[in-house]
C-alpha cells in the first residue's frame, strides 16, 4: 500500500477541481504540520490491508500459513473489521469471476499503482482491485467509513483510477467501457458508474487537465462548497470563512432586530457556518496541542473518565477465587462496574482483590480562555492521543 500522497491526490481531485488553488495551499499546509491521522484513517488502513491480504489469498499469492502470519502484524485488529473486509472481498471476487466466465484471460490485480501523469502533473495513485479483459474494466474501491455513503456516480477520484488503469492495460486488452464499484460495506452500500473509455478520456481532457495544470501552479479562483469538507486548510481559507460567515452579512432589516424574512435567507447558511465554526475549533486546538499559544487561552483537562475493568475474564476468575459469589459480582448479563463492586467489597478489600485490574484513563484536553479556573497543561505533557472535547 502507498505510504505517499500525490500532491494532487486523488481522493482530492473532486477538491482542486472546484477549487484549483487549494492544491498548492493543502500541500504547503501538510508540509508545514504534517499529516494528520485520524482514528478513522487508521481504521481505514488495517481494513484495506487485510482485504489486500484476504485477497491475495484467494488468488493463491500467499498461503494460509503467510496469510496468517501477515495478518497478525496488522496491530488491534477488530472482528469488525475482519467481518466486513470478507464482504469487500466477496464483491471483488464475484466481479472477478463472473468476468473471468466471459473472458478467460480475465486478470485480478490488487493494490494497483497507476500512473496519471498524462493528465495530473506527478500524478500517481493506487487502486484496491482492478479487473481487466477484453470484455472490459472494472475498478473497485473500499471505503470502510461509516459516515454517509459514497457514491461511484460521478465519482472523480474513481475515474482516475479508471483513467490509471486504462493508461496501464489498454495497449494489452481491448476494452471499451469501465465500470467503476465504490462498496462500503459497513452501510451495506455498493454503487456503480459505467462509462464509455473514450466519454472518459473526453472528461479527463476537458475537466481533469485543465484544472489539475492550474492547481499545480497553484493558480485559479478559491471557491467554497461542500468540496472543503476534508480540505486541509478549510478553517483558515479566506474564502471559505467569508462563505461561512455570509450568514451574519446584509441580514438585518433594522438597528434592533431580525425580520422573519431574514431569518428565512439565514437557514441555508447554518450548516455552512458551523461546518467552519467546528473546522476552526479543531484548527486552534491541533495547534494548541503542538505548542501554539492562543493570546487569552489554555489547554486543560477535563473531568477524568469512570474507571473500567483491563479484563473482565480476569477480574471474575480473581473474585471467584475469593470465594465471591455471581450474584454478588454480576448484575445479568454484565460484570458489575469498579465503582459498584468497590461499595460491595469495601475499598481496602476491593483495592488488595481487583486494584491492578481497573483502569481509568486521564481527562480529555480542551481549549478554554484563562479565566478557567483549572491548570494548564504545557504541550511536553500532552499525549497526543488525546480527543477534542469541545
Amino acid at each position: 500500500m502507498p505510504g505517499v500522497h500525490a500532491a494532487l491526490s486523488p481522493s482530492a481531485a473532486k477538491r482542486w477541481c472546484e477549487c484549483p488553488p487549494s492544491g498548492r495551499l493543502c500541500q504547503k499546509y501538510r508540509d508545514l504540520f504534517g499529516d494528520k491521522s485520524s482514528e478513522y484513517a487508521e481504521e481505514g488502513t488495517k481494513a484495506h490491508s487485510l482485504a489486500e491480504l484476504k485477497l491475495r489469498k484467494e488468488l493463491g499469492e500467499i498461503n494460509d500459513f503467510n496469510y496468517q502470519q501477515q495478518k497478525q502484524k496488522i496491530d488491534d485488529l477488530t472482528p469488525e473489521i475482519d467481518r466486513f473486509t470478507d464482504d469487500y472481498v466477496d464483491c471483488v471476487l464475484t466481479e472477478y469471476y463472473q468476468m473471468k466466465r466471459l473472458d478467460p484471460s480475465a486478470q485480478l490485480f490488487i493494490e494497483q499503482q497507476l500512473d496519471l501523469t498524462d493528465w495530473v502533473p506527478e500524478g500517481f495513485g493506487t487502486a484496491d482491485a482492478v479487473i481487466v479483459s477484453d470484455v472490459g474494466l472494472i475498478v473497485v474501491d473500499l471505503k470502510f467509513g461509516k459516515g454517509v455513503p459514497v457514491s461511484a456516480v460521478e465519482n472523480y477520484q474513481l475515474r482516475l483510477y479508471a483513467l490509471g488503469a486504462y493508461e496501464a492495460f489498454h495497449s494489452l486488452y481491448n476494452f471499451t467501457q469501465v465500470k467503476m464499484i465504490i462498496d462500503q460495506p459497513r452501510l451495506d452500500s455498493v454503487s456503480e458508474d459505467i462509462m464509455d473509455i473514450l466519454d472518459l478520456l473526453c472528461w479527463a481532457d476537458e475537466v481533469i487537465k485543465p484544472s489539475a495544470q492550474l492547481a499545480w501552479r497553484g493558480e485559479g479562483e478559491f471557491k467554497a462548497g461542500d468540496h472543503c469538507k476534508f480540505c486541509a486548510v478549510k478553517a483558515i481559507c479566506r474564502e471559505n470563512v467569508l462563505t461561512s460567515l455570509s450568514v451574519i452579512q446584509n441580514m438585518f432589516d433594522s438597528p434592533d432586530t431580525i425580520s422573519d424574512s431574514r431569518i428565512a435567507d439565514i437557514l441555508p447558511y447554518l450548516d455552512t457556518a458551523e461546518k467552519w465554526i467546528k473546522s476552526i475549533r479543531e484548527y486552534s486546538y491541533n495547534q494548541a496541542m503542538q505548542g501554539k499559544k492562543w493570546k487569552g487561552y489554555k489547554l486543560v483537562r477535563g473531568k477524568r473518565p469512570s474507571r473500567t475493568w483491563k479484563d473482565e475474564n480476569a477480574v471474575v476468575d480473581q473474585l471467584a477465587r475469593a470465594g465471591y459469589t455471581q450474584d454478588q459480582y454480576y448484575t445479568s448479563p454484565k460484570l458489575r462496574s469498579p465503582a459498584d463492586l468497590e461499595k460491595i467489597l469495601h475499598k481496602s478489600a476491593f483495592d488488595a482483590l481487583l486494584g491492578s485490574y481497573v483502569y481509568q484513563g486521564e481527562g480529555s484536553l480542551s481549549l478554554v480562555p484563562e479565566s478557567d479556573s483549572r491548570e494548564e497543561y504545557a504541550p511536553v505533557d500532552l499525549d497526543f492521543g488525546d480527543l477534542i472535547s469541545n
